[in-house]
């Protein structure tokens, strides 16, 4: 995106001090979008209308007050979530229109901040993150992946792929990364998912969900922090920029957000990765072809994949601004779609479809701006090793059911395969 310059601010294109900007505009349509769509991983149609008929809208959503906007095309997103008029601190406290009964988010936690505060606690948290740290943590990794997928090879065919690997490879490695104990797990893993479900009589069990996982996290930090060892949270705890730390909360916080996200896209896209080759025969074949490519193919999966339904944290408009054709007033808020993004014919030729050959392109499956996941390195290494060993592992890998009987989640945010039959 190019700017101009005005005096000490920057002029960005669709600004209407640009020659020849037509006058400021508003929506006085308001779309409801309960974005509750599950059918596979067909691209939401609700979704698919506003990017095509309205790409800034007004809307609602299923939970909290009041009327949104929803911005989808990718340049638009991309102003979104970097022009600092823009602000995710002034989200706290407010009953914003959200998927969820209860809000998700916490407000010690980073995606909360803003820059300066967000930078500081974005290079605290980096230093866990470093190349070298990421790539320290492959052969561990693969370990893992090796196992289970002897497992499911002493199983034999049919096997449930989300139940052999899908479910446990993520939700293992950052375990194993944050040192936590094994006996935990499984409830930390239920908690966290009790958090994303959207249907109206979750409410208390997400808030208790919630409660429970920071009192566990407040807890466990605070050991760490009085006795460091090797682990991430050890990291966390102890890494300094010049005299700054993280603060007892924002430990917490931190560590029980890395803990969620560090298995939730993981656990969700190796399923609907597998399940996308699967029945892409001809994409298949030309990874199988090439395993080499495998890097960029998997950016053009993530890419194409709507891995989860509609929109997550909103922003809130500092002041009054221009996005495509309508203005957005000061105090309103906004919401992007990454899901819209991903397909916006304007940055991907073709988006609809899947192309393993596309040349790749920054795309936002992992987020954009100040709040891109500062996790996505060790994501992508998570999902390189297991999709790579699978299909060196199985190279008759293939659905052991039809593709219409493949049951898919519709009581949380994510969308993914309860069971993914497979057969080799």
């Amino acid at each position: 995106m190019t700017a101009s310059r005005d005096g000490d601010r920057t002029i960005r294109p669709g600004d209407p001090r640009r020659t020849g900007a037509p006058p400021l505009a508003t929506s006085d349509t308001v779309h409801h979008c309960p974005f509750d769509f599950a059918e596979g991983l067909e691209f939401d149609p609700t979704l698919r209308r506003l990017m095509t008929e309205e790409p800034v809208a007004r809307v609602t959503l299923s939970y909290g007050e009041g009327t949104a906007w929803l911005v989808t095309r990718y340049e638009d997103v991309r102003l979104v979530t970097t022009d600092r008029r823009f602000s995710r601190a002034a989200v706290a406290g407010r009953n914003f229109p959200r998927m969820t009964p209860a809000p998700i988010v916490q407000s010690e936690s980073i995606n909360l901040l803003d820059p300066p505060a967000s930078s500081r606690l974005r290079r605290l948290v980096a230093q866990a993150f470093t190349a070298p740290r990421v790539e320290a943590m492959r052969p561990a990794i693969q370990r893992i992946v090796d196992g289970l997928l002897d497992e499911m090879a002493d199983h034999g065919p049919p096997a449930d792929l989300v139940a052999h690997l899908s479910s446990r490879l993520p939700l293992t490695t950052i375990c194993e990364v944050l040192d936590i104990p094994e006996d935990d797990r499984p409830e930390l893993r239920r908690r966290a998912m009790a958090m994303m479900a959207t249907g109206a009589a979750t409410k208390e069990a997400a808030i208790q969900a919630k409660a429970e996982l920071r009192a566990y996290f407040k807890e466990l930090t605070q050991v760490r922090r009085a006795s460091p060892g090797e682990d991430l949270i050890s990291h966390l705890a102890t890494a300094r920029d010049g005299e700054e730390r993280l603060g007892p909360d924002e430990l917490a916080v931190m560590a029980m957000v890395l803990m969620m996200t560090g298995h939730d896209t993981s656990t969700y896209q190796l399923s609907n990765i597998t399940y996308t080759l699967l029945t892409h025969p001809e994409q298949l074949a030309k990874l199988r072809a090439r395993p080499e490519r495998l890097p960029d193919a998997l950016e053009e999966l993530l890419r194409f994949i709507p891995f989860r339904k509609g929109v997550g944290i909103p922003r809130i408009a500092l002041e009054d601004v221009r996005v495509g054709d309508v203005t957005i007033r000061a105090g309103d808020t906004v919401h992007v779609s990454y899901l819209a993004a991903n397909r916006d014919p304007a940055r991907f030729p073709n988006p609809d479809e899947l192309d393993l050959d596309r040349s790749p392109a920054p795309h936002m499956t992992f987020g954009w701006g100040v709040h891109h996941c500062i996790g996505a390195p060790l994501a992508v290494m998570e999902l390189r090793l297991a999709i790579g060993t699978l299909l060196a592992r199985f190279p008759g890998l293939r659905l052991a059911v039809p593709a219409e009987r493949v049951r898919w989640n519709d009581e949380s945010i994510w969308r993914y395969p309860y069971e993914l039959p497979v057969a080799w």
